[in-house]
């Protein structure tokens, strides 16, 4: 998509809902920034202010992922002066409703309105009363007097703001506080300087009883037994003094388990595991099971624990279907001394102090890949992976620190379709890269033959369709281990009156499209949908594997400086809304046949909503500044800078783009594209109309 300046901001003219009404530039989908108090108790319900950037007028629908929680939007108070104008409503109440046996959790919302549905807002789920922020509560003497166990909601709201909380303890009582606020705003779209939180506790004279600034990534954790009765106070502040209208934190504290991490990390579905604790104030032994369920698919979970009659909250674990083993009590720090493994297998090890390696031997054979995956900093242990590969002598054959899902860089560590040099041992060594170790140090080392497989991500996680109108979702296919084929597109759980068309991922591409359909007389609605690829994949023995994967879709964050980033979130939403900025978009051609070294021009013309006068571009490519994150068209079909008028200005509604056919481009078949009309929202969103589909064939030489 092509850059130009930011336009000033009038909202979508809507009556009542469900008949859609003209627009006027530039109509723009609500951008969630933050939900006041951030958490919801189990068990109750409450009123919560959603704030967002644009207007939420005519929200209409809550998204919220998993089960148990729910919410409605409440109707803002009337007022006489609205009936005359168009409120630029950015603030609306939300009753979210949680139930008695929700699991306690961080939760993705949406609100669906007549502009669009909503980028992803963020909600906690707790277990303890949740207590709002007082207005005053920013000196000690002005501390905020509340009773533990509590969740404490407040936001860092303005430059040196600190806030502070007043409890009683007795003599020995324990109570730990864990903050969520840096955690809660990796998803914010346009939230680009971040809360960084530090907590402390002070004593009843104002002494410094304890600190902490960075815990769970940039949040603290305090865990304290106090030796007299008093009053105490928690401070929360940001570490830098700075401060954001939109710096929301809880704090929960209770004198119940908290849990980091367990040992082992890994357990069988289907199959009563024992786990060792670590964390605070957790009973003795610091022990507990977990039984997850057999039906859950292998990956990362967030399961509660039986601590004997008590639940915990729910703490991430890994399911598998491996064999497990777990690391040996004897000494593995060497080569030489490396534990033996029978592979495939998943290794629950730990790095039990400083400068602690572990090192376990496998045999494998010349001609056969292998793969090794470290899960740890994703499941909250305290390990930055660092691992290698070795021959029987110690020599390095292979190294890997961080891996890369998608977009997204993590610290743990992933060697995959290793190719051993020779038939052998080799040695697999695990370290920290800080050479840290301890309790809070373990992970899961997975070994395992490598198999072809794909992974998918949409950019982004929103699609938008006036009625009659279409949208397009991008999709990027990631092969790995040998994997070279196509993939075919699909979409499930479309809202009513939406249709789709899926394109597919040609084995010389990394992108495929799906483009979506509004009928004329679509009602507003929301869903989320579920995008999955399927594939076929050649065995040595002449047969066929299938293959198949389920999109992660991924919102478009704003960086400072105009960056564009992502984050994965939960679920892909598709809305149903009222007309807005750009009504259709039309085509000279949708079915364009391209010989070798051939150009073809198409003729675009865009229906304007009255009153929309602002600039759109023109464009076959999802991208911005110069870095393409979608494009579906066939290798060797590119667009020609120097015929084309992708700039549309004013009223001017007419516009081409001209496709250009390399001399080697390699025949194609009805590949499926699209043509984009963008109208700027701020530097890096988008307001994206699609045409219908484009098929483009590359005719045999």
């Amino acid at each position: 998509m092509r850059d130009f300046e930011k336009g000033c901001w009038l909202l979508l003219a809507t009556g009542i809902l469900g008949l859609p009404v003209s627009a006027s530039a530039q109509t723009a989908y609500p951008m969630l920034m933050s939900a006041r108090p951030v958490a919801i108790q189990v068990g109750t319900s409450g009123e919560c202010t959603v704030n967002s950037r644009y207007t939420l007028h005519g929200a209409y629908q809550v998204l919220v992922t998993g089960n148990g929680v729910t919410g409605e939007v409440l109707p803002p108070p009337a007022k006489p002066e609205d009936a005359q104008k168009k409120p630029e409503l950015t603030q609306i109440k939300v009753r979210f409703t949680a139930a008695a046996d929700a699991l306690p959790g961080v939760r993705d919302i949406r609100i669906a309105t007549p502009q669009g549905v909503s980028t992803v807002g963020q909600l906690v789920v707790v277990r303890d009363p949740v207590i709002a922020e007082a207005a005053k509560n920013d000196k000690p003497e002005d501390a905020q007097q509340v009773s533990l166990p509590a969740s404490l909601c407040g936001c860092v709201e303005k430059a040196e703001d600190v806030d502070y909380w007043k409890f009683h303890a007795e003599a020995g009582q324990s109570f730990a506080f864990q903050v969520r606020a840096a955690r809660l705003e990796d998803s914010i779209h346009d939230l680009q300087n971040h809360v960084d939180p530090i907590l402390t506790l002070r004593s009843p004279t104002g002494a410094v009883l304890a600190t902490s600034d960075n815990f769970f990534f940039a949040d603290p954790v305090i865990a304290h037994k106090f030796e007299a009765a008093g009053d105490y106070l928690v401070e929360i502040r940001d570490v830098r003094y700075e401060g954001n209208q939109y710096w929301e934190y809880v704090v929960e504290a209770s004198s119940r388990p908290m849990i980091e991490t367990t040992f082992p990390l890994a357990v069988v579905r289907g199959q009563a595991s024992s786990l060792e604790l670590v964390g605070f104030q957790l009973p003795s032994p610091p022990a507990a099971t977990v039984s997850p369920a057999a039906e859950l698919a292998p990956g990362i979970h967030f399961l509660p624990l039986s601590i004997g009659s008590e639940i915990t909250a729910p703490v991430p674990l890994v399911v598998t279907d491996l064999p497990l083993m777990n690391e040996t009590s004897q000494e593995n720090n060497t080569p030489d001394k490396a534990q033996a493994v029978t592979v495939p297998t998943g290794v629950n090890g730990r790095l039990e102090t400083e400068a602690d390696v572990d090192c376990y031997a496998f045999e494998a054979k010349k001609g056969e890949r292998w793969s090794f995956e470290i899960v740890a900093r994703r499941v909250q242990s305290s390990v930055d992976s660092y691992l290698r590969i070795l021959d029987e002598k110690g020599q390095q054959l292979a190294v890997n620190d961080d891996l890369r899902q998608g977009k997204r860089n993590h610290a743990d560590s992933w060697q995959e379709f290793w190719a051993p040099p020779a038939d052998g041992k080799f040695i697999v060594e695990v370290r920290d890269v800080h050479l840290r170790g301890g309790a809070q140090f373990p992970y899961l080392l997975k070994i395992e033959r490598s198999q072809p497989y794909f992974e998918l991500y949409s950019d982004s996680d929103k699609t938008q369709l006036s009625p009659g109108g279409s949208g397009v979702i991008f999709v990027r296919c990631e092969r790995k281990n040998g994997f070279a084929g196509e993939v075919q597109l699909a979409i499930d759980g479309l809202p009513q009156g939406v249709t789709a068309s899926c394109g597919k991922i040609r084995a010389d591409g990394q992108d495929g499209c799906i483009v979506l359909a509004s009928d004329h007389d679509a009602p507003p609605n929301v869903s989320n949908v579920v995008i999955t690829g399927t594939a076929s994949h050649p065995t040595p023995d002449g047969q066929a594997l299938s293959l198949s994967a389920t999109n992660v879709p991924c919102q478009e964050v704003y960086f400072p400086g105009g960056g564009r980033g992502h984050w994965q979130v939960n679920t892909h939403a598709v809305a149903v809304t009222g007309y807005g900025d750009v009504r259709r978009v039309d085509l000279s051609d949708y079915d364009i046949t391209l010989k070798a070294g051939e150009t073809k021009k198409i003729a675009i013309t865009i229906d304007r909503s009255p009153g929309f006068d602002k600039n759109v571009t023109l464009d076959m490519l999802f991208q911005h500044l110069g870095n393409v994150f979608g494009n579906s068209l066939p290798k060797g079909v590119t667009l020609d800078d120097k015929d084309v008028k992708s700039l549309l200005a004013g009223a001017d509604s007419t516009g081409h783009l001209t496709l250009k056919c390399a001399a080697d481009a390699p025949p194609c078949e009805a590949q499926q594209c699209v043509v984009m009309a963008n109208v700027s929202l701020n530097f890096v969103m988008k307001a994206t109309y699609a045409s219908a589909p484009v098929k483009i064939t590359v005719a045999k030489p």
